[in-house]
């Protein structure tokens, strides 16, 4: 399991949000994901509509667990799936530690169900 899986998200309005530094050494601990447009993100892919809905719920799961919601772009056999938070500096939003962490459950989710 990836170490910032075992983390708890919680709120961060009082937080100032990552640099690019910070983001970037978060994302070499998460292959595939990357840094755009203020959104950390990925895409997966699978092999048909019903693998592609059973892992959007996985998400709806992870996302409701840690009260980190993603924006999803969702198609018959690939999810897009961009983090980033709303609250982070009292609002104005940016990157944080559970954009990370929601990731890193996701990470750990597939890599336990794929070995």
């Amino acid at each position: 399991m990836h170490p910032l899986a075992q983390q708890s998200a919680a709120p961060q309005h009082s937080n100032p949000a990552f640099t690019a530094t910070q983001i970037n050494e978060h994302l070499t601990t998460l292959p595939g994901w990357s840094f755009s447009d203020g959104k950390v993100l990925k895409t997966f892919t699978f092999k048909n509509y019903f693998e592609t809905m059973a892992f959007v719920n996985v998400i709806a799961a992870i996302a409701h667990s840690t009260d980190h919601h993603p924006d999803l772009s969702v198609h018959y056999s690939r999810v897009v799936v961009s983090f980033n938070t709303h609250d982070v500096e009292q609002g104005k939003g940016g990157i944080s530690i559970n954009d990370f962490i929601c990731a890193a459950r996701i990470e750990s989710f597939l890599a336990m169900n794929h070995e």
